[in-house]
């Protein structure tokens, strides 16, 4: 997929004319085109300068953008509003000699304003003087002609060919008349033909919709800019053990760099000394500092709040996770929702019916009798009232507010598609070992058969196991090897999926799996099923071992239900929603895990291979997403309607999913749907205002409702056609405020979290203390003190300063060293 800036584009229908100049190019299997960004992407083997070729010939510009995200992640260039300020000068300059303007216009003639006396009663020298006037203005904002003219001769109008016939038809009729007073006709009737400030209120009042537009939109790019924010532009590594300040692009893989207390980390890396907290909000949206030890891995972007730390880079530039963050929002920007293909099509065809609606208003007015003024008013009316912008920018800045508010909660939406189906979702269905479960067993229980000595049983199963890859072979591997049991070499190892694995030692062949699978080796005494069902009513999996014809013993294992999961379940079920737990563990212990997790559906024995399938016929229930995070999830993941990995899991995982959860809790997944919902439903408030401002008004405009006295002039149209655009930008701007209950934990109302260092706890009596005088603060919800990190954790919901804080710990004889 390459990526291109387009310039030139000022509404829907520019961006239809770019879409359908592209895709004509041989070789295009795929175009889309952003007018929020700006941007198109383009999917095919057409090369880079038959594209550009194309852009070109359509009327507009383009040129390639870098692929790679490393740029746009260490600076904020890519998003800087360049339009902003050269539209603000553009309307100082128009407004300033639109006020001289209208003085001359309607301040002599109208209300006797004091004029030169050359220009007294001289309605012609007025007249020649507002032209020279309205002129300049015109040129201040030529834009809107060269634009609106080049797309007439391209057969390809635009919102600016609106924008320029109507004040050009105004001002061209106004020049007529200028030369019929000429000819001795100086009288306030026909200066009252003259509309030389209509022309230029109409592009002065569009350029201040430009400008609110252009405010609106750079604003919903806040959160792409505030990742961007993130990233250092510098780092300190250690050459030849100095330490050494570099720049941010001089750090390679492998080199080793150091972060003090409040330093942010430059760069992905692995702890190779030293321990701390670092707080991963930026990235995960969890406000609690997660602890750091070596071998532990730090991201780029995160602060590191305590200990002095020395990690070695393993991911720099456009391969640090902040960076593939920053590429995966900007360019779920650039892709296009399917509810935006409704609104493209209407775009493609808008002005062109605008212009013959104009045409036909005129002509119908004339044939009424009406004057060649008034008709002339009612067709520019329609031409400055309708507005394409409102219709091109409804579902694209819902889109960028979301992907920013999804970012910040650690909720990735890899493409806009994406963030629309979420919403949609019928029935989620779960991976039970680290999604729903710490995926971290240990072993609880261990039932050695008749004649067989626990030790014994121990060695077949290390045997085994420590060859396994899966989590319960690791997690009784564990075990033995805690237990100090012998370590034998077995040979043959054969792993056989969802079931067991099986080896030879001692010239006997000897298994360990699920009940299913060696009950069809060995016999299973009615004892040791019964131990079987207790064990999986209790929600532990039991792991049978034999060892030739005969069941050595049963080892049982668990896994630790997250403290987030059952809170999240829950959410789903309140929303509606159906819950699933796929499982390949036997049907009592799966049960007896759904129970306690609240799980609408419980499937269990489903080996990996079946997952795919599982799915499929879940499908017909609706709309399925799919959780999970192990390598054997990710067909699953594709074939669901949304796959969703969590973060902590595979990278075949991440990619196979169409949302990325940052957070290792699942109590994200309601609040990515929840916001999926809102998202589309300020498009669907978007494109309604969109369609029923032009339904209303062009009608309004064109004199339907003229025999109640209900008419509008070309530049009440004008203003109306500002607003319109803006009002659209800013009620997507409301997505700034998504709130949910699920994450009301973190950051409630209006809850910011800070982070207190402090020196001289020494106990759990020091943690009170301290704990106690923080949420004495009027203001502070709660404080999370640890005396061996030596920090607290403070929840504030209200005005609470950082002296306030510092006040507060010292009083108790502690020393603060810093707060972030």
């Amino acid at each position: 997929m390459e990526k291109y800036e387009v310039t030139g584009m000022s509404c829907a229908a520019c961006q239809a004319h770019v879409e359908k100049a592209v895709r004509n190019v041989d070789g295009v299997t795929s175009c889309e085109v952003s007018l929020l960004t700006n941007s198109m992407t383009v999917e095919g083997t057409a090369s880079p300068d038959k594209i550009i070729d194309a852009v070109t010939k359509a009327g507009y510009g383009a040129s390639p953008v870098s692929s790679g995200p490393s740029d746009i992640s260490l600076k904020e260039d890519p998003l800087q509003d360049k339009e902003t300020p050269v539209l603000k000068k553009r309307l100082i300059s128009s407004v300033l000699l639109l006020l001289i303007l209208m003085y001359f216009s309607m301040g002599i003639p109208m209300f006797g304003f004091p004029s030169p006396a050359l220009l007294k009663d001289n309605m012609l020298a007025l007249g020649l003087i507002e032209m020279l006037l309205a002129g300049l203005i015109m040129v201040i904002n030529q834009k809107f002609f060269i634009s609106g003219i080049r797309g007439l001769i391209r057969l390809a109008p635009n919102m600016d060919s609106l924008v320029a016939l109507g004040s050009g038809i105004s001002f061209i009729y106004s020049f007529m008349t200028l030369l019929k007073m000429t000819s001795g006709t100086h009288d306030m009737a026909v200066m009252n033909d003259l509309y030389f400030e209509s022309a230029a209120m109409i592009v002065t009042l569009i350029t201040v919709g430009k400008l609110l537009e252009s405010v609106s939109k750079g604003r919903t790019t806040d959160a792409l800019k505030s990742l961007m924010k993130l990233a250092p532009s510098t780092a300190v590594i250690l050459r030849n053990g100095i330490e050494t300040t570099v720049d941010i692009k001089e750090v390679l893989v492998g080199d080793i760099f150091v972060v003090r207390p409040g330093d942010q980390i430059p760069v992905d890396g692995i702890v190779v000394e030293g321990i701390s907290a670092v707080n991963e909000s930026a990235l995960t949206g969890e406000s609690i500092p997660v602890d750091k030890k070596p071998n532990d891995k730090v991201s780029a972007g995160t602060v590191n709040q305590s200990g002095f730390i020395k990690c070695r880079a393993t991911g720099v530039g456009e391969d640090t996770t902040l960076a593939q963050i920053i590429k995966l929002v900007s360019d779920s920007a650039s892709t296009k929702a399917p509810i935006a293909r409704i609104a493209d099509k209407i775009s493609g065809i808008f002005v062109p019916a605008i212009l013959v609606t104009a045409a036909v208003v005129t002509v119908i007015w004339l044939l009424t009798g009406s004057s060649l003024s008034t008709s002339l008013t009612r067709g520019i009316a329609v031409l400055v009232v309708s507005c394409p912008c409102a219709l091109g920018l409804a579902t694209p800045v819902a889109i960028m507010v979301g992907n920013g508010v999804g970012a910040r909660n650690g909720i990735l939406f890899k493409t806009s598609s994406a963030l629309e189906q979420t919403g949609r979702i019928k029935t989620v269905v779960f991976d039970k070992t680290g999604t729903l479960t710490a995926g971290i067993p240990s072993v609880t229980d261990v039932f050695p058969s008749d004649g067989i000595a626990e030790a014994e049983l121990l060695e077949s199963a290390y045997c085994l196991e420590k060859r396994s890859n899966h989590p319960l072979g690791k997690a009784i591997a564990d075990y033995a090897h805690d237990k100090d049991t012998t370590l034998n070499e077995c040979h043959d190892f054969e792993e056989i999926p969802g079931k067991g694995v099986k080896a030879t030692f001692n010239g006997q062949v000897i298994a360990g799996g699920n009940p299913v699978f060696i009950s069809t080796l060995v016999t299973v005494p009615d004892d040791e099923s019964s131990t079987i069902n207790r064990l999986s009513q209790e929600g532990k999996t039991p792991m049978l071992f034999a060892c030739g014809s005969k069941l050595a013993g049963i080892i049982a294992v668990s896994d630790t239900i997250k403290d987030d999961a059952p809170k999240a379940i829950g959410e789903l079920n309140k929303m509606g929603i159906d819950t699933v737990m796929l499982t390949g563990d036997n049907e009592f212990t799966a049960q007896a895990i759904g129970k306690q997790l609240g799980i609408s559906q419980v499937i269990a024995g489903v080996l990996p291979s079946q997952k795919e399938e599982t799915i499929r016929s879940l499908q017909a229930k609706g709309h399925v997403a799919m959780v999970g995070d192990g390598i054997n999830d990710a067909p699953a993941l594709t074939s669901a309607d949304i796959g969703i990995a969590i973060g902590a899991g595979t990278d075949v995982a991440i990619d196979a999913a169409d949302v990325v959860l940052m957070r290792s809790d699942v109590t994200s997944v309601p609040v990515a749907i929840e916001l999926s919902r809102k998202t589309v439903r300020n498009i669907h408030e978007n494109l309604f205002w969109a369609f029923i401002y032009n339904i209303l008004l062009i009608p309004v405009a064109a004199g339907a409702y003229a025999w109640a006295g209900i008419t509008m002039t070309p530049v009440l149209g004008a203003l109306a056609m500002s607003i319109s655009s803006f009002t659209v930008c800013m009620n997507a701007l409301r997505l700034n405020l998504f709130k949910t209950e699920t994450h009301k934990g973190d950051t409630n109302k209006m809850a910011t979290t800070k982070t207190i260092s402090i020196e001289g706890m020494m106990c759990g009596h020091c943690e009170k203390s301290v704990k106690t005088a923080l949420e004495a603060l009027p203001g502070v919800k709660s404080a999370d003190v640890s005396h061996e990190k030596g920090l607290a954790v403070v929840v504030i919901e209200g005005n609470v300063s950082d002296e306030d804080l510092t006040k507060a710990v010292t009083a108790k004889d502690y020393k603060v060293n810093g707060i972030t």
